[in-house]
């Protein structure tokens, strides 16, 4: 796997070959809903899907994410606080698992999508959203913020 390391970024963009990370979510189903397990063929696509994105330097992170009955939702509303338990009855609106990747384009993350064996039994459907980089806010991200999201990214690569 390969880092993501701000001035990198800032680098690349200079040399015209920049990166962009977009989260890949993988859909629920009524069966994934239902935890009805992957067999070992699908287990075994998905193993040399992954490979294969880390390989080419692509894959940042990857989870499956177990169903929304062993989740909870906190719907903000002013200084309120609300917990709401799953399940969630929209299984069309929750994510049964996750990629995030590195990629230049959005076209090269539409291209891996298309190569990935398909993720759940049945149909399903992968949805691929572009993250904001610090870039994206403009003024409002000071050069105060970008030091500390440049801390905090150090920090979570594993150096102090």
């Amino acid at each position: 796997m390969r880092a993501v390391d701000p001035a990198d970024e800032q680098a690349n963009e200079t040399q015209g070959d920049s990166a962009m990370r977009v989260m890949a979510m993988v859909r629920a189903t009524t069966a994934s809903e239902a935890e009805q397990m992957p067999d070992t063929a699908l287990l075994e696509a998905m193993g040399n899907f992954n490979e294969e994105l880390v390989r080419a330097g692509v894959m940042l992170a990857g989870e499956g994410l177990r169903a929304s009955r062993h989740g909870a939702r906190i719907r903000y509303h002013g200084a309120t606080r609300t917990v709401i338990d799953g399940p969630f009855t929209e299984t069309n609106e929750l994510i049964a698992g996750f990629w995030l990747w590195q990629v230049r384009s959005m076209d090269e993350a539409l291209e891996w999508a298309r190569r990935c064996p398909p993720p759940l039994d049945g149909e399903c459907e992968i949805e691929l959203r572009p993250l904001y980089e610090a870039e994206d806010f403009g003024e409002a991200m000071t050069p105060e913020l970008r030091k500390l999201e440049a801390r905090l990214r150090q920090r979570l690569q594993g150096g102090d």
